[in-house]
C-alpha cells in the first residue's frame, strides 16, 4: 500500500479522534507537530569560546532556539546589569542573523547596596531581554540565608515592571535557598505574582543534593508553576558537562511528571553536554536535539492517548465504528 496513503489514513483517524472527544486544538501558525515545545541550547557548552562560537555550532546543530548564558569574554555571564544596551542588542543581533530565535537569558542578578540599587539592577536586566527579544529572564536565586528576604523583594517590586514588558521572570533549581521543588515553590510563593515563575532542573536536583534527591518526585512539587526547562544531565558523583539522555535523569519520566501538573508547553533548553573540542560538542548538541525530539514526540503520542476517549463511552463508541476504510 501507498506510503502517503497509510499516513494520511492515520492523521484522518487522529483527527477523528480529537473531534469525536469534543475538542480540537489547532497548530499556531509555524508551529510544528512538536506539539508547542520549543527545543533549543544555552551558549554554555561552548563556554570556552566567543559567544558567536555558541551561536554558530547551535545553528549548526539544527537548533531554531538559543539560551543567552555564559561565554568567553568581558565577563563569564553574558547578560549582567553592567550589561550596555548597546552590548545586549549586538547579542540579539547575532542571534537573528542566524534564523535563531532567543528563548531564555540568563541574567547575574545580584543584590545591590541598597534595595532601590537591587530593583534597578534588575529592571536592566529586564530591558536587556526585551533588546535581546526574549520572553524570558532566568535568575539563579541567593544561597545566602540573610539575603533571601531581599532578594525575593527586589524580584516581586519588579513584577509589574517586567509583565508591562512582556518578560517573565523565573528561578530555578540552583543550590543554597533554591535547591529543591518545595524551595523553589516557597519562593515562588513568596513573590506571589504570574511574572515570575519556576524554570525547572533535573540535573541540579541531583547535583546540589549529591545525588540523594529524585527529580521525578522533586517535580511533584512544583504543579502548576513550571514553565521551562533547563535539560540538564546527571552522572555520579558530581559531574553536570553530560549529553542529556546519557545520564542517570529520567527525562521521560521527568517530562511526564511536569506535564501532569500542567507543563505540557514551552522551552526545553539544553544547557550542559559532554565536553571536547567544538565539533565534538556540537555533534552531541545535534545528538541531544534529536534525543528531545523523540522525547516529545512521545509526549505527543501520549498526549493524544489521553484525549482519546474510552470504547464504553459514547464518543469512543463513535470512535471505534462503522469502519471507514
Amino acid at each position: 500500500m501507498n506510503h502517503s496513503v497509510l499516513i494520511n489514513r492515520r492523521t484522518f483517524i487522529e483527527h477523528a479522534t480529537i473531534l469525536a472527544a469534543g475538542s480540537v486544538v489547532p497548530l499556531a501558525s509555524g508551529e510544528s507537530a512538536s506539539g508547542g515545545w520549543q527545543i533549543g541550547c544555552y551558549t554554555r557548552p561552548w563556554d570556552h569560546y566567543d559567544y558567536r562560537v555558541a551561536l554558530d555550532a547551535i545553528a549548526e546543530a539544527g537548533f531554531k532556539y538559543a539560551g543567552i548564558m555564559t561565554a568567553k569574554g568581558r565577563s563569564w555571564v553574558m547578560i549582567n546589569p553592567e550589561t550596555t544596551s548597546e552590548e545586549a542588542a549586538r547579542i540579539g543581533w547575532e542571534v537573528a542573523q542566524r534564523g535563531l530565535k532567543t528563548a531564555s537569558v540568563y541574567g547575574d542578578f545580584q543584590l545591590g547596596s541598597s534595595h532601590a540599587a537591587s530593583v534597578q539592577a534588575l529592571q536592566r536586566l529586564i530591558d536587556h531581554c526585551v533588546t535581546c527579544d526574549s520572553g524570558d529572564l532566568l535568575l539563579g536565586g541567593t544561597s545566602e540565608q540573610q539575603q533571601y528576604e531581599p532578594y525575593y523583594k527586589a524580584i516581586a517590586d519588579c513584577c509589574d515592571y517586567a509583565a508591562e514588558r512582556k518578560v517573565r521572570m523565573t528561578i530555578k533549581p540552583h543550590g543554597g535557598q533554591n535547591a529543591t521543588g518545595r524551595q523553589c515553590r516557597q519562593a515562588i510563593k513568596k513573590v506571589g505574582h504570574r511574572s515570575f515563575r519556576l524554570w525547572y532542573d533535573p540535573g541540579n536536583i541531583l547535583y546540589y543534593s549529591d545525588g540523594a534527591l529524585d527529580p521525578v518526585k522533586e517535580a511533584g512539587f512544583v504543579d502548576g508553576l513550571v514553565v521551562g526547562m533547563s535539560v540538564k544531565d546527571f552522572r555520579p558523583p558530581k559531574e553536570v558537562m553530560v549529553t542529556p539522555g546519557s545520564g542517570v535523569v529520567d527525562f521521560p519520566k521527568v517530562l511526564g511528571r511536569l506535564r501532569k501538573g500542567g507543563f505540557k508547553q514551552g522551552p526545553l533548553v539544553i544547557e550542559c553536554l559532554a565536553a571536547g573540542d567544538v565539533a565534538t560538542v556540537t555533534a552531541e548538541a545535534r545528538r541531544a536535539r534529536l534525543y528531545l525530539e523523540q522525547l516529545v514526540e512521545q509526549a505527543a503520542l501520549e498526549a493524544t492517548r489521553e484525549a482519546r476517549p474510552a470504547l464504553g463511552t459514547p464518543a469512543g463508541r463513535l470512535r471505534a465504528g462503522p469502519r471507514l476504510f
